[in-house]
Order: C-alpha cells, then structure tokens, then sequence
C-alpha cells in the first residue's frame, strides 16, 4: 500500500452510505454560522454518483418553488452527518439527467419495493398477507405437512 492509500484510508467514512441512483434520500448536512453549528436536511432524489475512494461525490436534485435545485456531496465529507434513504428507486440507467427537463409530476421515480432496516417483515410478504388473508396460513401449513410425509427412494 503506498501512502496515498493510507492517506485516503484516514479521511475514509467509518459508516459507509449505502445507496443508489434513483433513490429519495435526506441528507443531513453539518452547517456553521458564525460560532454556532446545527444540521440542515437536504431532501431528494440521487441522480449521479461519481468518482472513487476519497474523491467520491453525489448529487441530489429536488424542486423547490417550482425551481430545480441541484446540490453536489462529497461523499466521505464530515459535512455530510448522515444518509437516510426514504425510497428506492427503480431505473435503469446511470445518470437521471432526464429529470432537469421534466415538470410536476413527470420527475417522479418508480419505487422498487424493498425491506428497510429495522422494521418487520417485508414490504412484499405485507402486500402479499392483505392479498390473500386465507392463504397465508395454508403456505405455511404446507412445508411442515411436506416435511411429516415420508421419502419414496
């Protein structure tokens, strides 16, 4: 390892910020005044991650007043408090510069359906337990049945 890498390794952020293009994120973002510093959250959607290891930045675009604000982070900054992701997004590309052009409702992102940390149960397994209330004891009756009958070899 040269001492490039142990100088990067240093500054690299302990927890990392697990996200993707698309998602609706807050940002929480260390601001000074003056001698005073608070925590302003700066809300939406990933539209660019690039770099690598220190150098590392993305970008999160929202509308406010009918304005398209777009901010740049440094990734591994001691700016950036923290990371907490609202929505998934499900897109196929790299890099939603196509949301620059779009008005109102047009720069929504799909959402992908996903488990957040901390909470029970799946999104799915909840869409699927309101879909068919009767249903979901017979699955889970059904590997303990397969389980009890004997093996034909």
């Amino acid at each position: 390892m040269n001492r490039l890498d142990e100088f990067e390794k240093t500054y690299h952020r302990k927890k990392q910020l697990a996200f993707d293009i698309g998602d609706t994120v807050d940002v929480h973002v260390k601001i000074t005044e003056g001698d005073k510093e608070r925590i302003q959250i700066f809300s939406g959607t990933v539209i660019k991650k690039r770099g690598g290891g220190l150098r590392e930045t993305f970008t999160v675009r929202r509308i406010v007043q009918g304005e398209g604000v777009e901010r740049i982070f440094p990734r591994h900054s001691p700016k950036v408090v923290d990371l907490i992701i609202k929505k998934k997004g499900k897109v196929r590309r790299a890099k939603l510069y196509y949301l620059r052009d779009r008005v109102g409702k047009a720069t929504k992102v799909k959402e992908k359906v996903w488990e957040r940390p901390g909470l029970e149960g799946s999104p799915a397994e909840a869409v699927a337990a309101k879909a068919t209330p009767a249903a979901a004891p017979v699955a889970a009756a059904a590997p303990a049945a397969a389980a009890a009958a004997p093996k034909k070899g």
